[in-house]
């Protein structure tokens, strides 16, 4: 069930317009607050995923039923089957919840924050620069700061490491499928050891015995 997370906005207004919304949502659930995809309660069949929609009716699929089923969401006290969160007595600016959230899913994530990268260049090359420069020596060289750089090869790295969890964890690749689509990681892997020069330490390097 959803519930307010009791987070007021200073607009000089005495109601919460967000509650209201919500209110409304749980009590007149319709065909169009629903969407594909979209987790919902029924009080008889449980927890359900919707699968597709109709004008009036939905098509869900209950993990205790066998078959999916037609339901209409006006009529059947439908309900979506989130995630409950309260935050109550919470005063601060809106500025900082946003960024405090958006740190709290970085780190969910495990992708890398702009000073962690910093922190993962090898010393002697912090606050160095890429040149590439031409044969030809009338045409202008390229510089691109090595921070700047290194941030690149380490979302390559943590791309492939996602893409090799995912193949080793799919129960739709057959285990012939999985070696065949390693062997083409692991060549990836091999050819880009030759920025491990960049990285402070080994364990964050590329390597091929993954």
């Amino acid at each position: 069930m959803l519930r307010c997370l009791g987070i007021r906005f200073q607009n000089g207004d005495d109601g919460c317009t967000f509650c209201d919304d919500v209110a409304g949502f749980e009590s007149n659930m319709n065909i169009e607050t629903l969407h594909i995809g979209m987790k919902v309660h029924h009080p008889q069949y449980g927890v359900g995923v919707v699968k597709s929609l109709t004008e009036q009716t939905a098509e869900i699929a209950f993990e205790d039923q066998e078959a999916p089923r037609k339901i209409a969401p006006a009529s059947s006290d439908l309900q979506p089957a989130e995630a409950t969160a309260a935050v109550n007595a919470l005063e601060m600016p809106l500025a900082n919840l946003i960024s405090d959230t958006a740190h709290a899913v970085v780190e969910a994530l495990g992708l890398e924050q702009k000073d962690a990268v910093v922190e993962g260049l090898a010393t002697r090359w912090q606050s160095g620069t890429l040149v590439m420069q031409p044969a030809d020596s009338s045409l202008q060289p390229k510089e691109v700061p090595l921070e700047t750089f290194f941030h690149k090869i380490v979302m390559i790295r943590n791309n492939l490491r996602v893409l090799e969890q995912k193949v080793n964890a799919s129960d739709k690749l057959s285990e012939a499928d999985k070696v065949e689509l390693q062997q083409y990681i692991t060549r990836c892997y091999g050819s880009l050891t030759t920025f491990n020069i960049l990285f402070k330490s080994k364990d964050d390097q590329f390597s091929t015995s993954r």
